[in-house]
This record gives structure tokens, sequence and C-alpha cells, in this order.
């Protein structure tokens, strides 16, 4: 049997575990530079807000229902995911983590019979540890444990634990679970499916394995045996390293200042040579781009890029950031104010095998080193406690209006309870 732990609107949960006042009021929770809603309690979403909508959007709705609004506290919602991880682990040695507010549980060596009331004991501990409301689905796919702790949600009589393993059971939830629900089911697929009057999951269960490979290929029959209950997606399942690495973001403020747009963008390459080294890769190609706000429609606009063929392969951020500098300084212009800039890597293999230049005009080893040694001064120090120079502070300018503290990561920030 698989578990899947899904916490509860997590981010707006993390806020209401400092501001138990929040329980039982419309909250919400906003992306970078607070643009868009990436969280919704459930009074919130009672009042017709929907997931994604840009903030300008529900302005009026927000003030005329007193809704709370967060800024993302990606310090506090990290150390929070990271003491729920620790408790599941508690529980069980097989945890893979899914997501900052997702994990899978391996409890094939577990009694079944026993299951239902573990599952409801791990829920009651995350609450009372961490404080965060956790759905827990059981059965025996990763597909259906999906499907399971989505039921949670839905009944709360189920007290945050769906044990859903019965075959007769799990053919009446997916008589009425919608297909577009489905973990695997795109919105390409659904869309075509509910073409063809396919609506719930049980009917996409009834087709033949046949038409599925034909219509949706292997991902699409993959689905379709873990709904029937065949395991097809295996438990630490390693996700392929990326072939692509992108560091954008969006600005609070139009940035004229060259020095300042340097200062970003060699962060950017910072982060992205991290990456590169956390996944023991290394990168050939690194396109840097600029561009201005494309909602100012009544100014002209400029969006440049340069595509950056690299000497070698290579993963040091010293060397990516001299190339990154030196073709931004071509695509900038003095006379534009810019809103957004990135960095992506492209030609990416592996650290290993790596045929050496002729004439190569870097002691790679050398950087390697450094490299090396700057990784574990940031794992263990904090995040640029070591950097390059040219980031600077290493600070995006963001747009955080409604930021919470960081309770739990910040010495000056924790919180103080006065008696009275």
């Amino acid at each position: 049997m698989i578990g899947l732990c899904d916490c509860n609107n997590f981010y707006v949960s993390c806020e209401r575990v400092f501001n138990p006042a929040l329980n039982g009021k419309p909250v919400v929770a906003l992306s970078n530079n607070d643009g868009c809603i990436i969280s919704r309690s459930e009074e919130a979403k009672k009042l017709g807000i929907k997931m994604g909508q840009p903030l300008y959007q529900v302005k009026e709705l927000i003030k005329q229902h007193d809704v709370a609004v967060f800024s993302s506290n990606y310090f506090l919602y990290g150390d929070l995911s990271q003491r729920i991880m620790d408790t599941l682990k508690t529980f069980s040695p097989s945890v893979e983590i899914y997501s900052i507010d997702e994990a899978f549980i391996n409890f094939n060596s577990f009694d079944e019979a026993t299951l239902n009331d573990y599952g409801k004991n791990i829920v009651k501990t995350i609450k009372k540890n961490v404080g965060i409301p956790v759905s827990l689905g059981i059965a025996p796919t990763k597909t259906l444990a999906k499907v399971a702790s989505k039921l949670c949600k839905k009944y709360p009589k189920l007290e945050g634990c769906c044990f859903m393993h019965h075959p007769e059971d799990i053919t009446k939830v997916l008589n009425k679970f919608p297909i577009e629900d489905i973990w695997g089911i795109g919105r390409r697929f659904s869309k075509m499916l509910k073409a063809k009057n396919i609506i719930t999951a049980e009917q996409f269960r009834q087709l033949s394995p046949e038409w599925v490979k034909a219509k949706m290929s292997v991902t699409g029959l993959r689905t379709w045996k873990e709904l029937h209950g065949e395991p097809c997606i295996p438990f630490g399942y390693v996700i392929p390293d990326k072939q692509s690495i992108c560091i954008s973001r969006s600005f609070a403020k139009e940035i004229t200042n060259i020095e300042q747009l340097i200062e970003i963008v060699a962060t950017f390459v910072s982060m992205a040579a991290e990456k590169l080294r956390k996944q023991h890769s290394l990168t050939r190609q690194m396109q840097i781009f600029i561009l201005t706000n494309p909602y100012h429609t009544d100014k002209e606009q400029h969006r440049e890029g340069k595509l950056i063929t690299l000497p070698a392969p290579t993963n040091s951020t010293m060397e990516m950031t001299s190339y990154a500098i030196s073709a931004l300084k071509e695509l900038y212009k003095n006379e534009y104010g810019y809103k957004k800039a990135g960095v992506i890597l492209y030609e990416i293999s592996p650290d290993t095998g790596i045929q050496n230049i002729l004439f190569d005009n870097i002691d790679r080893q050398k950087h390697a080193t450094l490299m090396h040694t700057m990784d574990d001064l940031n794992d263990h120090y904090g995040k640029n406690t070591v950097s390059v120079g040219t980031q600077g502070s290493g600070k995006i300018p963001a747009h955080q209006e409604n930021l919470s503290p960081r309770y739990t990561t910040h010495w000056n920030e924790i919180m103080i309870i006065k008696a009275e």
C-alpha cells in the first residue's frame, strides 16, 4: 500500500499556525511580487476566489469580505515543510518527498488491518507537532492514493485519512471522480476525453488498454493501469536530471540601472550553476534575456536575448557569470526600464567523461574545488554566505507588501509572548 500525505491549503495553513485569529476567516497567499493567488482557505474558496487569479482582479472582493492577504513567505513554508517530512519519517522508513506540501509513504510492510488507525495517528501527530492539517490517502497505487487524499478534504468524517483498498469502494469513488482531477491526466488529455463523453475516472477505466495507448501513449496507459490497482510508478522514482534550467524573475519596479541588473543576472547565474552542480551536470549553452513591461502598451517595448556557446561544458559560477555579464552589457539600452530578466541553460550533460580542450585558459580543477567549497559553506551556514562579488547583496527586488515574519528561521523575527 502507498500513502499520499497532502497538506491542506499549505501556505495559508502555515500563516495560521502563528496567527490563530485567522482560523475560520478567509485567507489567501500570493505568488512572487504579490501577483497571483496561489493558496486559499476554504472560506476564500467559497467567496469565489480562484486559484492563480491575479490579485488586482479580486481587490474589491477582498476588501468587501475582509480577506487576509499574505505575500509568499518561503522561509517559513520551507521550514514547516521540513518539519512535516521529518515527522512522516518517524512513521515509515520509506518517505518520498514529492513537493513542498506532498509526500508518498511506503506502507507495503505494514499490516493492512491496522493502516486506517495508523494513518489517522499520523494525521493527528502532524497537527499536534507542526500545527498543519493534512490529508492522508492510502491505496494500492500512487494514483489511487492521490484520489483518496482528495476525498479527505471533501469528507471531514474521514478524520483526515482515507484507506481505499476494497475494489467495490474504489469503483464507487471513481464513478463520481472527475476525469480532469486524476493525477496524470493533463489539460490536453482531459479535453480530448471529455469530447468523447468520458467524464469520470471510472469511464476512463472502462476503455480498452489498446485505445488508451494509441490515443494517450504509454503515459496514459500507465495512469489507466494505476487506476486498476496495478502499480506502475515505482516508489522512490528518481526524477531525471533537468535538460534545461531557467531562473527568471519579474521585478517590483522597473530597473534602469545597469549595475543593479548586473547584480540580479549574476545572482540568477549563481542559482542556475548551483542547480547544475547538485545534479552533477555541466552546461555548454547559456541564454541571457531582459525585457520591459509588456503591460505598458503606451511605451516602446524592448525584449532582447543572447545565446552564448561556452568554450567547454562547465558548472563554474565564476566562468558563467563572466560570460553572462558580457552578454548583458550588449543587450542593455539605457533608455528603457526593465521589468524582467532571466538565465536559461541548455546542452546539459553529466559532469563525467568530458574531454578537455587543448588551449583552455581556465584551471577547471581549481574552479571545481572552489565551487565545492562554496556549496559546502552555503549549505552549512546559509544561502549566499559565500558568493561571487558581482552578485552584490544577492537580493532581487520584490514586491511583498504583506509579508509575515520568518518566525522559525530568523532570530530577530521569533515570536515574543508577553505574560499579562
